[in-house]
């Protein structure tokens, strides 16, 4: 069983001066998911090498088992070092795909030809998608058949409110929540962070970071 998964590699979260990327749990609890259940896992983003990792995602507060596993692992904290240029990654070599969340992916991920063209060939050979969090985003121009994947399907992902407590709307460039429903998703949420995961087909999205372990036990039960 080979998964692989794609980090952002944008670190500057809009005008603020401020820095963002990757949220450490929506990696960590998918990765030992993955990991555990044994499956092989290589790790991609835009520019390859070490993804950014959103600084408010390490914060005391933000810990939870599987952050503390990867502090103490050089094992993953080397293969996090090295992703593999996203460009040269090819999806017939993976059973599965998963995008770990933060907010660097609206500004990279959902921009970026090669990740889209990606997602779509992971789509049309009916292999599992899985996106965490802001992730979604990643599918703003992805489509399947001439029509957006989300199209028709029950979709989740960061919600408008939960954007809004963390005072990031006038912020991001665009509203997870509201691209999902304009390209013709069916997007439901469930209480504020807590965990929401949707399985619709191959297509598996998770709400925000406490989603993020069901989120990949939903990519490997499609996996078996």
């Amino acid at each position: 069983m080979k998964v692989l998964m794609v980090l952002t590699s944008h670190d500057q979260l809009g005008n603020t001066g401020e820095k963002t990327g990757f949220w450490l749990e929506e990696f960590t609890a998918p990765y030992y998911t993955f990991l555990d259940a044994g499956a092989e896992i290589t790790l991609a983003s835009p520019k390859g090498g070490q993804p950014p990792l959103d600084p408010k995602s390490d914060d005391p507060d933000g810990q939870t088992d599987s952050t503390k596993r990867f502090a103490g692992d050089a094992v993953a904290q080397k293969a996090l070092a090295n992703t593999h240029v996203l460009a040269e990654v090819n999806a017939d070599d993976y059973d599965g795909v998963f995008y770990p969340g933060g907010h660097g992916p609206l500004w990279d991920l959902a921009e970026d030809a090669k990740s889209v063209a990606l997602i779509e060939s992971f789509a049309r050979a009916n292999k599992p998608h899985g996106f965490v969090c802001h992730a979604p985003a990643v599918l703003r121009d992805v489509k399947v058949a001439g029509e957006s994947l989300v199209k028709g399907k029950k979709v989740t992902g960061f919600s408008n409110a939960e954007e809004d407590a963390v005072g990031l709307t006038q912020v991001v460039p665009f509203l997870l929540e509201d691209m999902l429903k304009s390209n013709g998703g069916e997007y439901q949420k469930g209480d504020d962070w807590q965990s929401f995961v949707l399985t619709d087909g191959q297509l598996v999205t998770g709400q925000n970071p406490a989603s993020s372990e069901q989120a990949a036990k939903a990519i490997l039960a499609l996996l078996a």
